[in-house]
């Protein structure tokens, strides 16, 4: 069997079956903790992120294979988002839901403001319900009225709008006011707005984005990107992170793409084929990739996010120049790790939150579904392959 057939397994036996399963029928949305032994806990936060991108992901499930069952759930994702996770006193998405619907943490986060987005976006282009499309555009003006400043997107604030501290999407001992994290995923939300509304207000914006990634984050003598900033843009730390890297050398090349602008693909191209290129030069040891770099430390684990962004990644490189070979056997070898070590195969489980560089189970026992924890990488990854059709 071809890595092609084996990924559609994933996808359709694995990855759908078990998110279906976790459906929560009687107060919406999906339910927010499976651990590590496998223990559901019913009465657990419901993140938003969680939720957007599951239905996200079943909208693009359903794009991909027509089945109707798959919009339904779609549609289930959705509700649950509409009716719960939008604030409509004070505008945009919350950060949390208690397992009934009430709001757990009232922060408003601008990536969390993204995946609204992306979700909504993709659950227009499934179901065709105008309604999402225009409260993807409310998201995206509160997102420019209320989430910038002159310098571009800022990360956290409180249920009203008024600065917090962002310890959602600050780690490694930093405490940052901007971050590469946020401004990727704001292109990702507003690439999928973009593609599927065509508004060149939005496309304006993806040009603005794609401007700072180039002249604020990309640090061409290192071949990577910046992470953690403060206001001015100046770098907190000297961290490289393998996983983001790769996942936004294909996003930023899709950006590309569903713009279609000649002058910033000149521009951009250059940047994400460099970005590639040194990641599996870097952090690729023949089989899979290593979490990241922090003051020249290498953490060794192989977190489940981070393999299938790598498996895309390469995938994308090696199309954009069909002669780097070496992309192709590398994506290969990636999902012969993945299906190996990273897809737990304990009945009524998904991946592994990571395992070793040697494939063993995760020593600290994370769940298997948390905040974080969620289709949208892997299955993400299974439908990238399946359209790009490429063995």
């Amino acid at each position: 069997m071809g890595m092609l057939e084996e990924v559609r397994r994933e996808l359709t036996e694995h990855i759908i079956p078990f998110w279906r399963a976790l459906r929560d029928d009687e107060y919406g949305g999906y339910y927010g903790l499976l651990d590590f032994d496998l223990k559901l806990d019913k009465k657990a936060v419901k993140g938003c992120i969680l939720n957007n991108r599951i239905t996200w992901f079943f909208s693009n499930a359903y794009l991909l294979l027509k089945d109707e069952a798959l919009l339904e759930e779609a549609r289930h994702g959705y509700e649950f988002l509409k009716k719960y996770c939008l604030d409509r006193e004070y505008g945009g998405v919350y950060w949390s839901m208690n397992y009934d619907g009430t709001p757990e943490d009232t922060t408003k986060h601008t990536y969390n403001q993204a995946f609204c987005i992306y979700a909504l976006a993709s659950y227009y282009d499934a179901a065709g319900e105008r309604e999402a499309l225009d409260e993807a555009y409310r998201l995206f003006e509160l997102i420019e009225s209320r989430c910038r400043d002159e310098g571009g997107y800022l990360e956290a604030f409180d249920r009203s709008f008024r600065p917090a501290g962002n310890d959602k999407l600050s780690e490694n001992g930093v405490m940052a006011d901007r971050t590469m994290n946020t401004l990727l995923h704001v292109f990702e939300a507003y690439t999928e707005l973009y593609r599927v509304g065509k508004d060149e207000r939005v496309g304006a914006c993806l040009r603005s984005i794609m401007d700072c990634f180039a002249e604020k984050m990309y640090n061409p003598a290192l071949h990577r990107q910046e992470v953690f900033f403060d206001h001015e843009y100046n770098t907190l730390i000297d961290l490289y992170s393998y996983g983001h890297d790769i996942e936004t050398s294909w996003l930023l090349d899709r950006g590309l793409e569903v713009l279609d602008d000649a002058e910033y693909t000149k521009k951009i191209a250059p940047i994400t084929k460099d970005l590639a290129d040194n990641v599996k030069k870097t952090a690729f040891d023949g089989h899979s990739l290593a979490n990241e770099c922090d003051k020249g430390v290498v953490n060794t684990d192989r977190i489940w996010w981070v393999q299938a962004e790598t498996l895309i990644g390469f995938i994308n490189a090696y199309q954009k120049d069909p002669a780097r070979t070496d992309f192709l056997e590398a994506a290969r070898a990636e999902w012969e790790f993945i299906k190996t070590f990273s897809i737990d195969h304990r009945k009524g489980s998904e991946w592994f939150y990571a395992v070793t560089a040697d494939g063993e189970p995760d020593t600290q026992k994370r769940p298997i579904v948390e905040p974080w924890k969620c289709p949208y990488h892997n299955g993400r990854m299974c439908i990238e392959l399946l359209k790009r059709n490429v063995e």
